[in-house]
């Protein structure tokens, strides 16, 4: 179930408030990263990934990393007083105010903000019985340095995403410039074949998603092959299999590409319950 009841409540470096300066490189520039994560009964769900994560993101943007202690403590503070049994918690670091101009301040102070949000009331049968999809026309550009990171730039996603406005669509699928299916707009994506499973290599564009990361190991863990590469929409339409995932949503079969329609198949089914069972086990406690 959902739980719209559940007001925003934000920290803005360790403070309870709802603005941040106006010169902040994260308004001014996206100079920044986020992360969304799944909070269940008061736990933050695979909260060391997601550090890990920003962190690494952080490194490779040169913007000081808070520290996992100090952000773990914020989140754990956030979540201490929620009403419902889940929650979205949305973190982000940007690198904090600077003078008008790219050129990033000598001495940087990052921003971090922690804000803790209703989780969305999605139906259960988007995972049981599957959604359907679209091709959409805004392409990713390719950028070797930025691929992977979650970063705050997100004028693709939200131009794709402006694409639709049925409701009989879930989700829209992006390609590259050099027409290459990438991921979801808010997903990843994985498609069967003959038994193997198969996502987008992500070394010029797309999101190394958390959840990604957990469906590869765990696949190879149970014997299956995973193959990382690049390949086209007319490929991914002859997939016997077809998800997306990320951390809120977990697993969704899609039933319907356009006009191609697939099957909920069984390796599909089991990798939801492998993660599932990750999951469960990684509220705060990391595999």
């Amino acid at each position: 179930m959902g739980s719209a009841f559940l007001p925003t409540i934000y920290l803005v470096n360790g403070e309870s408030k709802e603005h941040i300066e106006i010169s902040d490189r994260g308004f001014q520039y996206g100079d920044g990263l986020f992360e969304t994560i799944e909070v269940r009964g008061g736990q933050v769900v695979c909260l060391q990934r997601h550090l890990d994560r920003l962190n690494s993101g952080c490194l490779r943007l040169h913007i000081p990393f808070p520290g996992a202690e100090l952000i773990s403590l914020e989140a754990e503070k956030l979540c201490r007083s929620m009403p419902s049994n889940r929650a979205v918690l949305k973190i982000i670091v940007t690198r904090g105010s600077g003078g008008r101009g790219y050129r990033p301040p000598d001495v940087i102070q990052a921003t971090r903000v922690l804000s803790l949000h209703p989780y969305p009331d999605y139906p259960t049968n988007y995972s049981e019985q599957g959604i359907v999809a679209r091709f959409c026309a805004t392409r990713l550009g390719l950028n070797p340095i930025l691929a992977g990171i979650k970063h705050l730039n997100r004028l693709e996603q939200v131009m794709a995403r402006a694409e639709w406005t049925d409701a009989a669509i879930q989700e829209g699928l992006m390609l590259d410039i050099n027409d290459y299916v990438i991921e979801g707009t808010m997903t990843n994506l994985f498609y069967i074949k003959n038994n193997n499973l198969y996502t987008a290599a992500l070394e010029q564009s797309g999101i190394a998603g958390i959840m990604r990361s957990i469906i590869m190991m765990r696949s190879v863990e149970q014997g299956l092959s995973v193959v990382e590469h690049r390949f086209t929409s007319d490929q991914l339409l002859s997939a016997d299999e077809v998800f997306v995932c990320n951390s809120i949503i977990g697993i969704w079969p899609i039933k319907q590409i356009a006009t191609t329609h697939f099957s909920v198949g069984p390796i599909t089914q089991s990798i939801q319950i492998q993660l599932s069972e990750f999951t469960s086990r990684g509220i705060n406690n990391e595999q």
